[in-house]
């Protein structure tokens, strides 16, 4: 495995605690990010990171040739499209160009490269005026953030309440997750604020969160990313 490559064989398990991780330069001086995932290029492979701009910065027009998905976690970021406020998911689709920016400043969840395909949306919600909705688990709250027919993702966040443990949960075609709120457990480990957790195609785990929280699930995309083994 290159150096440049980060938990790039998608049959391991992953986790990385973000909040702990030093931020590294971009190819903008005011741009700062800390890599989760990386296969390919620096700057042109398949990519997840957390990404801070730092006030009134700025990034050069480019090109999104397999799409990006942004949410804004804090402040607010921008392009010509629009203004995007702290809670805004984004889908942006194959081929989408933009020259982001942002006035006082944003820290952003990132995943580039990863939404190939013809014939996707463009996605922009305002997360925060989104109401709750119940899932079949007491005590778990969804909002829905993306499924679309022709394509095997599926993106939501989630609310858990105080002690809440769904059980043994199984992912045949894997699952990442972002704990944006609160502390997620299971058999491995606590994940807090800004940790991600990627848990290959079948696996299966048992989470509970003692003092609820709040979690992104990307569900189902795994076969779909490029893969290098580290065996």
């Amino acid at each position: 495995m290159t150096s440049q490559e980060i938990n790039a064989d998608i049959s391991r398990r992953a986790v990385m605690h973000a909040s702990a991780m030093k931020w590294q330069a971009s190819p903008s001086s005011s741009v700062w990010r800390k890599r989760l995932h990386l296969v390919g290029n620096a700057e042109s492979g398949q990519v997840t990171s957390i990404v801070r701009y730092d006030a009134a910065a700025a990034f050069p027009a480019h090109d999104h040739p397999e799409g990006e998905e942004i949410i804004v976690l804090e402040g607010t970021f921008s392009d010509e499209h629009g203004e995007w406020l702290a809670g805004t998911y984004l889908l942006n689709p194959a081929g989408f160009h933009h020259a982001p920016f942002s006035r006082e400043g944003c820290l952003l969840f990132v995943k580039l490269r990863q939404y190939s395909g013809a014939g996707r949306q463009h996605h922009a919600l305002r997360t925060d005026e989104m109401p709750w909705q119940a899932e079949s688990h007491l005590g778990i709250d969804v909002k829905p953030l993306y499924s679309e027919v022709g394509f095997g993702d599926e993106m939501r966040l989630e609310r858990w309440a105080s002690g809440v443990s769904p059980g043994a949960v199984s992912y045949p075609n894997g699952v990442e997750i972002l704990v944006i709120k609160g502390v997620l457990e299971d058999e491995q480990g606590a994940y807090g604020e800004l940790s991600w957790l990627r848990l290959p195609c079948g696996a299966r785990h048992t989470p509970v969160s003692p003092d609820g929280c709040e979690i992104y699930l990307k569900i189902g995309a795994l076969p779909a990313l490029r893969s290098i083994s580290t065996i």
